[in-house]
């Protein structure tokens, strides 16, 4: 066994990437709130490993271009399709109307681990702020809530 080299894994991404032509994983990524541009670029990067469909940036999340945003997102501010809403219940209220699930990563009373959740597609999951988590008033446009369970001392991870 041996690690690939940068070249080899640049050919293995692009025999992906032709085998998966345009298509993307029907998610779309909805950020209500985040404060960090930090994490905001983080989830860039996360999104085109993803290959989701969007992300969208609601409310005070900060948005490209931004030299924060760029630090973490290494060039996926180019590769992911992203769009900015002022109004993150506005843009869930239009994703319902689309088909689309809405799964809030939250907890709270109805919660499901994210592993007995069916998950329904096209879904859009969505992520809040790093303090407060997801705004409340969110909460009656899902269609469940989803936490991802935690073991150790702290509650939550890291929004990215």
């Amino acid at each position: 066994m041996r690690k690939l080299n940068p070249d080899e894994i640049q050919a293995l991404s692009r025999q992906i990437r032709h085998r998966l032509g345009s298509s993307r994983l029907p998610v779309s990524v909805v950020l209500d709130n985040i404060r960090s541009l930090h994490n905001v670029g983080s989830i860039f990067r996360t999104c085109d490993a993803a290959r989701v469909e969007q992300l969208l940036l609601t409310g005070i999340t900060g948005r490209p271009p931004r030299r924060e945003i760029d630090k973490t997102a290494l060039g996926a501010v180019e590769s992911v399709p992203w769009r900015y809403f002022p109004s993150a219940g506005e843009t869930l209220t239009r994703l319902k109307q689309q088909g689309y699930t809405v799964y809030i990563l939250e907890q709270t009373n109805q919660s499901l681990p994210f592993y007995k959740v069916n998950f329904q597609f096209p879904a859009a999951l969505v992520v809040g702020n790093e303090v407060f988590g997801v705004d409340e008033q969110l909460l009656p446009l899902a269609d469940q809530c989803v936490d991802i369970p935690m073991f150790g001392e702290k509650h939550s991870l890291n929004v990215s």
